[in-house]
């Protein structure tokens, strides 16, 4: 299983798709940085020599922010807004969409599961209420 940039790409999958397993690369990255380097896309991860993994390791720390670095940036970014007090920084706070979405119905995802307030849970309850 070869190791680039501290992850383990799966070995049976072409590198083109390997390389996809790394936080920040996807496909069309991916195709760029393999045509750069000069490796096919069509082999498999478990093929490649050990020179071309170094090949793409380099290309790759050399032209891009991944994995950590990445991670880190993004986080730094979402605390900048949420220190500011932007809008976007708001909603990352509450943990609710910041881009526009509508929020009546949808985004139980962010929301988690829905909490029904204000209702009894039997009938007797509701029914010594009223009376």
């Amino acid at each position: 299983m070869p190791r680039i940039i501290g992850v383990d790409i799966p070995k049976d999958k072409r590198i083109e798709v390997a390389l996809t397993y790394i936080y920040g690369i996807g496909l069309t990255r991916s195709r760029e940085i393999l045509n750069e380097v000069g490796v096919s896309p069509d082999k498999r991860a478990k093929d490649l020599e050990e020179q071309e993994v170094t090949a793409i390791t380099l290309f790759i720390q050399e032209s891009y922010q991944v994995e950590g670095d990445l991670r880190r940036l993004q986080i730094g970014n979402v605390k900048r807004l949420m220190s500011i007090g932007s809008y976007r920084g708001l909603r990352h706070k509450r943990n609710l969409p910041a881009r526009g979405q509508r929020t009546k119905t949808n985004s139980r995802t962010r929301k988690g599961p829905k909490r029904t307030i204000g209702a009894f849970k039997d009938r007797a309850a509701r029914k010594a209420m009223t009376k």
